[in-house]
């Protein structure tokens, strides 16, 4: 069938603010967030339902990946390499990229609602990602959470905090840097990690005279515990179990629940969430306690919402997979799969079909130690167990003379995404 033309030759915003916004003939998928999973949910339905008019509604203009980000935080990447435009991608594989903030999601009425216009959907994929949850640090206390998102960023949320980030390392001159890591179930597991290490060689590498203070509220991280001590013992005290129970920004100083640390800069990575507009929609599952779970509540094997099979939800946002092992990694490549198999599930439904009971994979390279360099490859992968439940198997191998297998790894899934 031939590929649909493209609704604008250059979708600016200025054009986009004008395209009709009613149901196309053969039916609309809208995509709200254009993160791994977006994109790949995208460039899947092109593939598999040409028929369906896709629109992808991002708020960024660019791509940004997380995989990578740390190497380049200390200069050990290229940031062109990881910054992509969506447009191109967009014009290349023949969906619609509307550059835009969704503001709110109106299921009864199937529309997505964007400050220049409102789009009515048939099926909707959201692939927003992740909030930040400042709220047991400071309460209700806005002002102290904006203090700490521009001022000690976590370069978790979004791309600007990557940027603030590294003018922050370039400015660092020594001291004690502190970082938090968020508690459990948070995004790429081994980020926080594989980011302490290349810090402290950084620190290392410049004579810098400091310490990177990391503040740990789970169970210790071995592998990297026993890198911290073997090639970082001067650089870095490593603090498993300590929960932050407090910070004053301003004072520039925390509580544990054993100790009070006062710290000259800081990377301060609170608790994660699904998304804002996650919450809005109404879409947030429940815990055992009755009590907001704080992430998307999903029909496991179909990946649709809990009571609404119009609304797929993917990527980092999902409440758990199963009792089994409970969430699925919040990692890029999870994420790009989830997408897939909601772009799959999407194509049978309109064609009338059942959809294929699919299940996904996830490939994590983390670098354990720069010099002399040791890498981890963390592979898992699923499969129905016989009473229907879901089941994870995880391999960890280490490579101590990697020969950047991260590198080709990120650049053969940028192309996956269509770019």
């Amino acid at each position: 069938m031939k590929r649909r033309t493209l609704l604008s030759a250059t979708f600016g915003l200025a054009a986009a603010a004008f395209l009709p916004a009613a149901r196309a003939s053969n039916g609309r998928v809208v995509i709200v967030g254009g993160g791994w999973g977006g994109l790949a949910a995208a460039r899947q339905l092109r593939s598999l339902a040409p028929a369906l008019e896709v629109v992808l509604v991002e708020k960024n203009a660019a791509f940004w990946s997380r995989p990578l980000s740390n190497r380049w935080l200390v200069g050990l990447a290229d940031g062109k390499a990881l910054q992509h435009d969506y447009r191109q991608a967009a014009q290349r594989h023949g969906y619609r990229f509307l550059q835009a903030e969704v503001t709110a999601i109106d299921r009864a009425r199937r529309k997505v609602v964007c400050p220049t216009e409102e789009l009515d959907y048939d099926w909707l994929i959201i692939a927003a990602g992740i909030r930040e949850d400042f709220s047991p640090w400071y309460g209700v206390d806005r002002s102290a959470a904006e203090h700490s998102r521009l001022n000690f960023p976590s370069a978790f949320a979004d791309s600007d905090g990557h940027l603030r980030l590294k003018a922050k390392l370039e400015k660092f001159t020594g001291g004690d840097l502190v970082m938090t890591v968020p508690p459990m179930p948070y995004r790429c597991p081994p980020a926080p990690y594989e980011r302490a290490g290349m810090i402290a060689w950084w620190m290392k590498q410049r004579g810098i005279k400091g310490r990177l203070i990391v503040l740990d509220p789970n169970q210790p991280a071995l592998s990297f515990d026993r890198v911290f001590r073997d090639s970082y013992r001067d650089q870095i005290t490593y603090l498993p179990q300590a929960r932050v129970k407090s910070i004053d920004p301003y004072k520039k100083q925390l509580s544990t629940d054993f100790d009070t640390i006062d710290f000259d800069d800081a990377i301060l990575m609170p608790p994660q969430q699904a998304a804002d507009i996650v919450w809005q929609a109404g879409l947030i599952g429940q815990g055992s306690d009755g009590k907001p779970s704080g992430w998307a509540a999903i029909d496991p094997v179909h990946l649709h919402a809990v009571g609404d099979e119009r609304v797929f939800l993917v990527g980092d946002q999902i409440d758990k997979a199963s009792p089994l092992f409970g969430h699925y990694p919040k990692t890029g490549q999870m994420a790009a799969r989830l997408g897939q198999i909601a772009a799959q599930q999407i194509a049978a439904r309109a064609a009338g079909k059942v959809p294929e009971k699919l299940l996904p994979d996830s490939t994590c390279y983390v670098l354990n130690r720069i010099e002399p360099m040791e890498m981890a490859r963390l592979e898992t992968a699923y499969r129905f167990r016989g009473d229907g439940l879901i089941q994870q198997s995880v391999r960890q191998t280490y490579n101590p003379q990697p020969d950047n297998e991260d590198v080709r790894w990120a650049t053969s899934m940028f192309a996956a995404l269509g770019f």
